[in-house]
């Protein structure tokens, strides 16, 4: 079910570091092989309550399931999720931290902390607040009860939902229009997004200007404004 190992959870992290950095990446794609997305962080091998001290687990969280998550936020360019199957705790995260998502059918979403008398990590109290609102996000919390993909749907935590046959077809479809597109426009507009419920007015208002202003210097601005001008399709180089 893709639990995720400590190996696993370092590379998709560097990816996605490599991601921003390489100006020929356009897009990102992030989905799953077997029947599960993601069951949430693999806790086999885990310290038992009697080998942690006092900070072992914070400072486990902050590198591990809080850097995973903020890889996927901060990634500078789209990241597409296609959920394939059962997405569960930190999996889920992964999910709802994506900037797209799109999920087969059968695919189910689950708050799986309460189950185990835990709480939620991986961003998970700041994410599903800010895409549902308050109400909604703790009644998945504290029931842990699974999220059928249509109803996922409907709450907003989803984008589309497709036949399980049709999920490869409709991600590469999203991806490609996304790679098409003019990706430094994208990642400054996906960094105005999210960082506008947790500013103010005057702030969100200043770092639009500023993002204006910088995305003006790129190549495919300019070729936004002519090719508006002479009237044509603009094709866009991601720089």
């Amino acid at each position: 079910m893709n639990a995720v190992t400590w190996d696993q959870r370092e590379r998709i992290i560097a990816l996605l570091e490599d991601a921003s950095a390489d100006p020929d990446v356009r897009a990102v794609v992030i989905t799953a092989t077997g029947k599960g997305f993601c069951a949430g962080a693999d806790l086999r091998g885990a310290p038992s309550g009697g080998d942690r001290v006092t900070g072992d687990v914070a400072r486990t969280i902050r590198r591990g399931a809080q850097r995973f998550v903020a890889a996927v936020l901060d990634c500078e360019k789209p990241v597409l999720a296609a959920v394939n199957g059962t997405a569960a705790g930190i999996g889920a995260h992964l999910a709802f931290a994506c900037d797209l998502v799109v999920a087969a059918e059968g695919a189910r979403f689950i708050e799986v902390f309460v189950r185990r008398g835990l709480v939620p990590d991986g961003g998970g109290a700041y994410l599903l607040p800010r895409l549902i609102g308050p109400q909604r996000a703790k009644e998945l919390m504290f029931f842990g009860d699974a999220l059928e993909a249509g109803d996922a749907e409907r709450l907003g935590l989803v984008n589309r939902v497709v036949a399980a046959e049709e999920l490869e077809k409709t991600a590469r479809a999203w991806a490609e229009r996304l790679a098409q597109g003019p990706t430094r426009a994208l990642a400054l507009t996906k960094q105005l997004v999210n960082a506008s419920l947790d500013t103010d007015r005057t702030t969100a208002f200043a770092a639009e200007a500023a993002a204006q202003e910088l995305n003006m210097t790129t190549r495919d601005a300019n070729e936004g404004v002519a090719s508006f001008v002479e009237r044509r399709t603009p094709e866009y180089w991601g720089r």
